[in-house]
């Protein structure tokens, strides 16, 4: 007589079987699969357009790396997997349930798929059955969640680098002038930022005249300031000329305390305004 429940430890002919099975029950296992994720089964469709992921196609490609025990594809697949997740902006909360009930669901149709059959297994054969699948499966969700956390950590990292670039506009406002208004705090970071693309847009742009307007600046770290004395001469050093506006009484002072000169580089006016008023020649040379 058969030992109910008992379940099967694969060889060869049994996990050609088991394919068979569940390739002959497919449309069984996504039904059973999305009655066990009731909170994932709503959102396949908008999860399908947002990220391009078929959540079905995929826990059924990963049930048959799990049951060929193809470990090195199951880590390849997982890491794709991060990658898609992490880049759709979608929940881990999600992506927890949805495995788990891929899991469950496998051991379901492993234990109907044992019923079939007439040898009755050990308590040894289901306990290593068992560290097979449910340990594939472990590090299937090991190495999506290492590859989600990388992934989610460049994007971060890219975000960042766009927003401190968007927060060097320069704007042109004549032939071979412009203005770069700075607001914010200043950082290393972005002071090194400031120099390369400060630099870059001289170069590209052909700037002769470059107005800096610091009025909108909120805080300077002390490390910066040799930054910026480097970037006026670095401007200079290109041929610009740079024309310092609306410096703060705190910035006057941490220049000082530096023992730095920014006067020696740059002509320094007490407002934007001011500076466009005193260089309209240049902005209109026809006047």
């Amino acid at each position: 007589m058969k030992k109910e429940g008992a379940i099967l430890e694969f060889n060869e002919t049994d996990i050609e079987q088991f394919k068979y099975y569940l390739s002959e029950n497919k449309n069984l296992f996504e039904e059973d699969l999305l009655n066990r994720s009731v909170n994932v089964r709503d959102k396949i469709e908008q999860i399908r357009l947002i990220g391009n992921i078929h959540l079905l196609q995929n826990a059924y490609k990963l049930v048959r790396l799990v049951v060929d025990g193809k470990e090195q594809e199951v880590i390849y697949f997982a890491q794709e997997e991060g990658v898609a997740w992490a880049s759709s902006k979608l929940t881990l909360e999600l992506k927890l349930e949805w495995v788990r009930s891929i899991r469950s669901t496998l051991w379901s149709f492993l234990r109907k798929f044992d019923e079939t059959l007439d040898e009755v297994k050990t308590s040894g054969q289901v306990y290593r059955l068992g560290d097979k699948v449910n340990g594939l499966i472990d590090q299937f969700l090991q190495g999506f969640f290492i590859s989600y956390s990388k992934y989610k950590d460049h994007l971060i990292d890219q975000q960042e680098m766009l927003v401190k670039h968007l927060s060097v506009p320069i704007i042109p406002i004549a032939e071979t002038v412009s203005v770069l208004p700075l607001i914010g705090k200043i950082d290393v970071a972005r002071a090194r930022i400031l120099e390369e693309k400060i630099l870059m847009e001289i170069s590209k742009k052909r700037i002769a005249l470059l107005f800096i307007d610091l009025s909108g600046i909120a805080d300077v770290e002390e490390d910066t300031m040799h930054y910026l004395v480097n970037i006026l001469r670095g401007v200079k050093m290109m041929g610009c000329r740079p024309v310092i506006t609306g410096l703060q009484p705190k910035i006057v002072q941490a220049i000082l305390q530096e023992g730095l000169s920014m006067e020696l580089h740059a002509e320094t006016k007490a407002s934007l305004q001011q500076a466009l008023r005193d260089h309209i020649h240049v902005l209109n040379p026809s006047d």
